[in-house]
């Protein structure tokens, strides 16, 4: 028979889901001690230290409210015991005190949807465990671990504070009307937000839509109305959603994200055009198309958020795909404009979908015969490593980075390596690297456009010089004189929106570089 100390540890281990009833089971077996339990599950990375020790006070806390002697176990107690008593330990710890305790009710029996198509109710899967999960009917009955906000790194679930979902495809239908009427308007993102009226962001501001604000049920169901059912278990249990939304030829497309917050279901839509722009449309310089010619090496596409990275490489890939017969492998994190085989054989790959992550499917791709390889984000070691090594083995290489300028860019793809690997990565960059372009939009004076404002560096024999030497702290001064290599600054970029009469001077001043440079300029 089960210990006194197992059974209540099994009750707050379940009741808290920090792990499924096998899973119990498996380490009852396992270790006599619950202590051992705590240990191991640390160790193996299942709890971090925090949530750990939160266990284990609640553990110790329960033991001494109950009046249960704090002894280790001995590991004879359970290891000699009958089987089936092991089998039986979630059941003993969960029926014992029913008086307090009570399941909870089974869901209601799902509705299906009218020929209206107005409500459907959607019953979710529970875990494994849901069926013998335990409720209080005294407030302190059985503790409950505090949610970690600091970190991911805790395995405590949040749980789905209801059996049934609403699925509205009427409020559905009306954010369908919300994003026709953003991209009529021309913006870039659209907000919906659980009692507020809509919000769009045009020029790189926000502002509400003169509609009424939207309940939390019609933000919840319309949105859980717009994903399939892999996508709604998916956002169910993990409370965000990043994904990219397809609504057809009459709407588009549009990088999403969901999120679950204090006053119900949020989400935020980034506008993707329904055709790529070429060149002209953007007013992209000749050097960037001038980086496509390129057969070997890596292109850096670099900027802040909503700068136009995506856009930028989209133009890029498109011009490849009109004017190369290559084979080009597309990694991204959501897929977002789609591409047409033209002359190229194009292959999109999704991270979370098609591929694991931005390493595996690199990794993959050294192996299917590409001319051409295009990375969504070089967010870690493992991506920035392969992609450098791409580079260097044959393959044209483009990717995009969260930086402000060409300087930084250098410095921020060395610091992902060790310090024992730099200088080989300095090396290997200086050779690889054919350019970097780092990009700003800019509100206009009127406030009602955004302008470009451009950084672009080429690789020449003294920038790869300066790389490998590790003496970047100098390439301001080789870019400033690289006019005729097609290299400019930032700074002299906005200079020259400014005396345009295209931005203004603060807006200048706001996004410098060197502010004094941009100052002293412009008087």
């Amino acid at each position: 028979m089960a210990s006194k100390q197992q059974q209540l540890f099994a009750k707050i281990v379940l009741h808290n889901k920090l792990l499924k009833a096998p899973e119990v089971e498996q380490l009852m077996r396992q270790f006599a001690d619950p202590e051992e339990v705590i240990q191991h599950l640390i160790a193996t990375d299942k709890l971090n230290e925090k949530t750990g020790s939160q266990l284990r006070g609640l553990y110790e806390k329960q033991l001494e409210k109950l009046g249960i002697p704090r002894e280790k176990v001995a590991a004879t107690e359970t290891s000699q015991a009958d089987p089936t008593d092991i089998d039986a330990l979630v059941e003993e710890a969960l029926e014992e005190e029913q008086d307090a305790i009570a399941p909870v009710d089974a869901p209601a029996p799902a509705e299906s949807a009218g020929t209206d198509g107005t409500t459907e109710r959607i019953q979710v899967d529970l875990d494994e465990e849901a069926e013998a999960r335990v409720v209080d009917d005294a407030e302190d009955e059985l503790p409950v671990l505090e949610r970690d906000t600091q970190s991911d790194e805790g395995t405590a679930r949040i749980e789905i504070p209801s059996a049934t979902v609403v699925v509205d495809s009427k409020s559905k239908e009306l954010i369908h009307d919300i994003l026709r009427e953003a991209r009529e308007m021309k913006a870039s993102d659209v907000h919906i937000t659980a009692g507020l009226a809509p919000m769009v962001r045009q020029a790189g501001s926000l502002k509400t839509l003169d509609r009424p604000p939207l309940p939390p049920e019609v933000t919840e169901g319309g949105l859980l109305a717009m994903l399939d059912e892999g996508r709604r278990a998916q956002f169910l249990e993990t409370n965000d959603l990043d994904f990219c939304y397809d609504g057809g030829e009459a709407l588009g497309r549009f990088r999403t994200n969901f999120l679950r917050e204090q006053s119900g279901v949020d989400g935020v839509f980034r506008l993707i055009d329904t055709v790529v722009p070429s060149f002209e449309q953007l007013g992209l310089p000749e050097q960037i198309q001038r980086f496509t010619d390129y057969a070997v090496g890596i292109v850096l596409i670099t900027g802040p958020k909503g700068s136009g990275k995506t856009t930028t490489l989209a133009a890029m890939v498109d011009l490849l795909n009109e004017s190369r017969r290559e084979h080009m492998i597309l990694i991204e994190d959501p897929i977002e404009y789609v591409h047409k085989n033209k002359k190229c054989h194009i292959n999109q790959r999704e991270v979370g979908t098609h591929t694991k992550t931005f390493g595996n499917a690199l990794r993959a791709a050294l192996r299917e015969a590409p001319d051409i390889i295009v990375v969504g984000e070089m967010r870690d070691l493992e991506t920035t490593s392969l992609a450098i090594s791409a580079a260097e083995t044959g393959h044209l290489v483009l990717a995009t980075l969260h930086t402000p300028d060409a300087i930084r860019t250098i410095g921020r793809v060395l610091d992902v390596f060790p310090p024992e690997e730099q200088g080989q990565i300095r090396a290997m960059l200086s050779e690889s690297l054919r350019g970097i372009v780092s990009q700003q939009l800019i509100p206009n004076k009127e406030g009602n456009a955004l302008e470009l404002a451009l950084e672009i560096l080429v690789n020449t024999s003294a920038i790869g010089n300066m790389i490998r030497e590790d003496r970047t702290f100098q390439l301001r001064g080789i870019m400033q004189t690289g006019r005729k290599q097609g290299m400019t600054l930032l700074d002299d970029s906005l200079i020259g929106l400014v005396r345009e009469g295209r931005i203004s001077k603060e807006e200048a001043f706001l996004r410098a570089t060197e502010e004094e440079y941009v100052q002293k300029e412009l008087g």
